[in-house]
């Protein structure tokens, strides 16, 4: 039987293993959600779409987060933490299956399916393992940890669409050409053929995640108890009834729907940005892990300064100020000078995600799961801005549409200095 670990645990030797399970979780999530940013311009060629149309890769993983948080709350209030775990991987590898005949019938709506299927295993899966990772260790250095988990998170990131990039876009240049000198039944076939090359990367995929599902249900992570309600009570207020009278938590919301847009955009539009530019698709397919790079960086740093040098807070204040600076050079320069810019936007957005977390649950009680999930469902965001970009793309060009970003980066700078103090409406 697996021990509970209280809330609020501090860091210990016996975390160890338990942080390095997780550790390999943070890998899985980078690696699925920084596929999108190759599947994209993929299947804009394969299913033959608009910009508006191709961005709904974006919609349809992550809506499932928005839809699926709070019913992921149930399930962990079933299950707990770690078979909830297993529950995830598993609705992960249906999602993974279900590309296999959306490529061999080259069914777009059936892509999306299967990427809302993916996005929902990803969501029961986020929603136990982010509190993890706040929760094992002492609440100050939150950030750091999430920062560790977030390295991990961004290699994965960067590695997964050079790898898909390689198996199913590795003469995208060569591909388009020949596509528009095709006559139409030969293009059929061609398309046909393009899209039956996931098939194989996502078959691997199904079996991994089957098996790491086994692995985490047999693995000695600890059960986590939420604190009591009692413990809810802070300098001397009465415990709260309901979600929603936590402040502080529902403008963490606010603010992480508006940052996982901005993160999104940035990875997982900057390779069609670059091909709008007249950028070869072989020299493109690269500029998301360029993105991932930087937020690694950025999470190097945060391991080194927070809490020592820097609070999450400053961490999160600069975010914003530095997003807004790079934003407008993105906007006002031409060529590989703006997509550097976009790329580096990375490197603003990296701390966001680790900073908000440990400052929107502080003191949530027995509502941690519940807040957890509200946070979670808060990766609407990355449904909605990215669908934004797109039709603005259509209408006024990639680059202008990026100025969707800008509220984002407004927010950040407010959560830090006023919202996240913020304990009665």
């Amino acid at each position: 039987m697996s021990k509970s670990t209280p809330a609020g645990t501090k860091s210990t030797g016996s975390n160890l293993i338990p942080m390095v399970i997780i550790a390999v979780l943070f890998f899985i999530f980078g690696f699925v959600t920084w596929l999108n940013g190759i599947l994209i311009p993929y299947l804009k060629i394969a299913c033959q779409l608009t910009n508006f149309q191709a961005m709904f890769v974006a919609f349809a993983f992550y809506i499932a987060y928005f839809v699926m948080g709070l019913p992921s709350s149930w399930v962990l209030k079933k299950t707990g933490f770690k078979n909830g775990m297993m529950v995830g991987l598993w609705v992960m590898a249906l999602g993974t299956l279900l590309f296999i005949p959306a490529a061999a019938t080259r069914t777009y709506g059936m892509f999306l399916t299967g990427l809302f299927v993916l996005g929902t295993g990803l969501t029961i899966l986020q929603t136990a393992v982010n509190p993890y990772v706040t929760i094992l260790g002492p609440r100050e250095s939150a950030a750091q940890r999430i920062s560790i988990m977030g390295i991990c998170n961004k290699m994965a990131g960067a590695i997964a669409p050079l790898i898909l990039a390689y198996y199913i876009l590795n003469d995208g240049d060569s591909f388009v050409a020949s596509l528009a000198q095709m006559d139409e039944s030969a293009k059929i076939i061609a398309l046909n053929e393009l899209a039956n090359r996931v098939i194989g990367p996502y078959s691997v995929m199904t079996v991994i995640f089957f098996l790491l599902g086994i692995g985490v249900r047999y693995s000695p992570l600890p059960e986590i108890e939420a604190e009591s309600e009692d413990e809810m009570e802070v300098n001397g207020s009465v415990a709260k009834t309901s979600i929603w009278q936590f402040p502080h938590l529902i403008l963490g919301v606010l603010t992480l729907f508006f940052y996982v847009g901005a993160e999104v955009i940035a990875g997982d539009t900057i390779i069609r940005y670059g091909m709008s530019l007249g950028i070869e698709i072989s020299s493109a397919k690269v500029f998301t892990s360029y993105t991932l790079v930087s937020m690694t960086l950025a999470y190097i740093l945060g391991i080194i300064l927070i809490p020592k040098v820097i609070s999450q807070r400053f961490a999160l204040q600069w975010s914003g100020i530095l997003g807004i600076i790079f934003l407008m050079f993105a906007v006002c320069t031409t060529g590989i000078t703006s997509v550097f810019f976009i790329a580096i936007l990375g490197f603003a957005n990296a701390l966001v995600w680790p900073a908000i977390w440990p400052l929107a649950i502080h003191n949530l009680g027995r509502f941690i799961k519940t807040g957890s999930a509200m946070l979670i469902m808060a990766i609407l965001g990355g449904a909605l801005l990215p669908l934004l970009w797109g039709k603005l793309s259509d209408l006024y060009g990639s680059q202008l549409a990026y100025l969707v970003m800008l509220p984002s980066y407004i927010l950040f700078i407010y959560y830090s200095i006023w919202g996240y103090k913020k304990k009665n409406w």
